[in-house]
């Protein structure tokens, strides 16, 4: 048997038998180390209980006095056969036979699993398996957690709308999203696996820049080693951007910029790199046609300015601004524009004193300009000013000193005549208050039709709805006419034993009485008359309730934001709506208890009522409607599921769109789903939808508990992801 490193364990050799009183402290020593043991571990004898130690008992959830256990009831019935066979092949077999991966079970019922590994030994002169055991339970829970982070991040690399990919540190493709296979025209079916990612970019083999972060090549060598030029990432530390063209892309070639980025293991150490991309061929394009058009604008300009020195002064007098040159309150240059705007004749200004202009604009430039040009700084302002005509005008004015430390250097001065700009500034002023008006009476538009909708939506109910209320009136009729018949039996049979009292001494008056009991038969009318008024209070009872319901539906009395129960209202709503889904499906509801929502009851309702009818619909001969409801953190969510024949992708991505519809025509508005979104939005809440075609579909509306706010755009945040 191997050496267990404890002479404590070691078999006792068959040719030297202990004394009774030496295996007995010997099975004590055995006992006293067992319990000495930190891992979880028990002693087995045939015949004998089990002596486990602490450690066991706490892992199986076991009291103290659980020692007197049998051996296989440790684990849970399906392992005990190999249990039971191990033991044997440990006790009469090699004694070490390998470790077992079994399940404990606790009193309660509940499952660990573990490792076991058995050893044979000897304990108080008998041959015993010591059974020793490790917990697996937190890998596994960390194993399944981590599959799962694995799966969500596949998910996201996977459905991100930008193209990107990632290698392993053996240059194999991980994952190769959709937007990368519609970018490069490589699908995923082939480059995933792959340790050559280059075959999607160049026609021949060469290092991608994620090949250059997995191999770790220095950032002074990262260019050259990439055959293009390569830039350190200003936002992710270790990652590199890059642009380059490929001309097999496309039909006339793509310029792509991508983003190379390292993935590290917990050490820090880079274990794989993951690159986006995105088409910036039209960037490129622009930039290009840009440089050319700026090249040959500075050619021409260069050109003109070596072949005439004058150039300078030809563009101060063409330019379309007021330009004026003014050293010492003395205009020495001024351009035909700013004669122009002030309305002076050519050649009034130079040499002339501050402009020729009024007196009050002199000192407005002056009280506005003289802080800001004394100190360097550029002066950006804009005024009204005087035509010479005497007319006001706005001028845009932009002055700056050539050397605010050597007054001689002189001013520039560039004015711009903008009364054209202003006025229409001001119409554009105008124009915006009536759009505020327009959206304001577009606001009150779109609530007469969400009344006008929900109206709709009532009268198509309303011929249900009189169904529903007119069968227990028209049994309550009936039972009426009943009673009116057994009441006027009953006033016959009154007069008749009325007169029989009055004249007891007239024998056919008695006799009359005692027949008209036979006639009016009596007896079955002690036992009919209740159940009929009791027919007719349930009768009247189920109008009542429908009126309810009508009532809390619509919230006529509660227009305004309340606290309200969402699963009453869906209770509600179903019951108005009950005719139109009952011959169709079968309703399953399946609502939790959710706490008040600060809302608008009447128009949610209006949204279940839209879910509830278009989800039969959906269902072409019999199927079920499933109704559920819950709360994640600060939102809740009230659910409709169909199994209906479900919508495809093109419908999917329209179904919000006002006035779009899958029904024929005159049997739908396709305003409904876009008036719940509205709905919905104004709550601050959100609609989410998922459908199979042929399988169905459910809809999802959530809405924060506490309402949207109170400014016009809802501040709660987005809802919890829907698991």
């Amino acid at each position: 048997m191997t050496d267990m490193s404890a002479p404590w364990l070691a078999p006792v050799p068959a040719t030297a038998p202990q004394a009774p009183d030496d295996q007995h402290i010997a099975a004590a020593a055995v006992e006293r180390m067992l319990d000495a043991i930190a891992l979880p571990a028990w002693l087995y004898r045939p015949g004998q209980p089990v002596r486990a130690n602490a450690a066991l008992l706490r892992l199986c959830s076991r009291p103290v006095d659980s020692t007197g256990i049998p051996h296989t009831s440790l684990v849970v019935s399906d392992d005990r056969d190999v249990l039971e066979r191990l033991t044997e092949e440990c006790l009469h077999g090699s004694g070490e036979p390998p470790a077992l991966p079994v399940r404990l079970e606790t009193p309660d019922g509940g499952q660990r699993p573990v490792e076991l590994v058995l050893r044979s030994m000897s304990w108080g002169g008998h041959q015993a398996a010591l059974v020793t055991c490790v917990d697996h339970s937190d890998f596994l829970h960390v194993q399944t957690m981590l599959q799962g982070m694995s799966n969500l991040l596949q998910q996201i690399v996977d459905g991100a709308p930008v193209a990107s990919f990632v290698i392993d540190r053996h240059h194999r493709v991980t994952h190769w999203n959709a937007a990368c296979t519609r970018l490069t025209g490589h699908g995923a079916d082939k480059m995933i696996g792959s340790n050559q990612p280059w075959t999607a970019f160049y026609p021949e083999a060469r290092p991608l820049l994620a090949d250059l972060i997995v191999d770790g090549v220095p950032p002074q060598d990262m260019a050259e080693r990439h055959g293009a030029p390569a830039t350190p990432s200003e936002l992710i530390a270790g990652a590199y951007d890059a642009e380059a063209f490929f001309p097999q892309m496309g039909t006339a070639g793509r310029w792509l910029g991508f983003t190379a980025a390292p993935l590290r293991d917990h050490d820090g150490l880079a274990i794989g790199a993951i690159v986006t991309l995105q088409d910036i061929s039209q960037r490129m394009r622009t930039e290009a046609e840009l440089k050319r058009q700026l090249d040959e604008m500075v050619e021409a300009r260069s050109a003109e300015l070596a072949a005439h020195a004058k150039v300078m002064d030809a563009f101060i007098d063409n330019a379309p601004i007021g330009v004026a040159y003014v050293r010492h309150d003395t205009v020495l240059r001024s351009n035909r524009q700013m004669l122009e705007i002030f309305g002076r004749a050519e050649g009034s200004a130079d040499g002339a004193t501050s402009f020729h202009l009024h007196a009050a604009d002199r000192a407005k430039l002056h009280e506005v300009g003289a802080p800001l040009l004394t100190q360097g700084h550029q002066l950006h302002h804009e005024m009204w000013m005087h035509h010479a005509s005497g007319r006001p005008i706005w001028v845009q004015v932009n002055a700056h000193v050539v050397d605010h430390r050597n007054r001689d250097t002189g001013t520039w001065w560039m004015m711009q005549d903008r009364t054209e700009v202003r006025t229409a500034q001001e119409a554009l002023r105008e124009r915006f208050e009536e759009l505020q008006a327009t959206n304001q009476q577009l606001a009150q538009a779109q609530n007469q039709l969400l009344q006008n909708d929900k109206m709709a939506s009532i009268g198509q109910l309303a011929a249900g709805v009189a169904h529903e209320i007119n069968n227990p009136v028209g049994f309550v009729s009936s039972n009426l006419n009943t009673l009116r018949q057994y009441v006027e039996s009953l006033l016959r049979l009154a007069d008749a034993q009325a007169a029989a009292v009055a004249n007891p001494g007239d024998a056919a008056a008695v006799q009359y009485a005692a027949r008209l009991i036979d006639e009016v038969e009596l007896p079955y009318l002690k036992e009919d008359l209740p159940q009929l008024l009791d027919e007719s209070a349930e009768g009247l009872t189920r109008v009542k309730k429908i009126v309810q319901d009508l009532k809390d539906f619509s919230r006529v009395d509660q227009a305004d934001w309340q606290q309200a129960d969402l699963n009453a209202g869906l209770e509600s709503t179903l019951n108005v709506v009950l005719h139109e889904v009952k011959y169709k499906a079968e309703v399953v509801k399946a609502l939790q208890p959710l706490p008040q929502v600060q809302c608008l009851a009447g128009q949610l309702n209006q949204v279940f009522m839209n879910r509830i009818v278009n989800a039969s619909h959906a269902i072409e001969s019999r199927g079920v409607i499933t109704l559920s409801s819950g709360m994640q953190g600060d939102w809740v969510w009230v659910q409709v599921a169909d199994t209906g024949v479900g919508m495809t992708d093109e419908v999917m991505r329209r179904i919000f769109e006002p006035f779009f519809t899958t029904k024929d025509v005159g049997k739908g508005t396709g305003l409904g789903l876009s008036l719940s979104f509205s709905i919905v939005q104004r709550h601050g809440g959100q609609i989410q939808v998922r459908s199979t075609r042929g399988v169905g579909s459910q809809f999802r509306v959530w809405v924060p508990r506490n309402g949207p706010g109170d400014g016009p755009e809802p501040t709660v945040g987005t809802p919890p992801a829907w698991g």
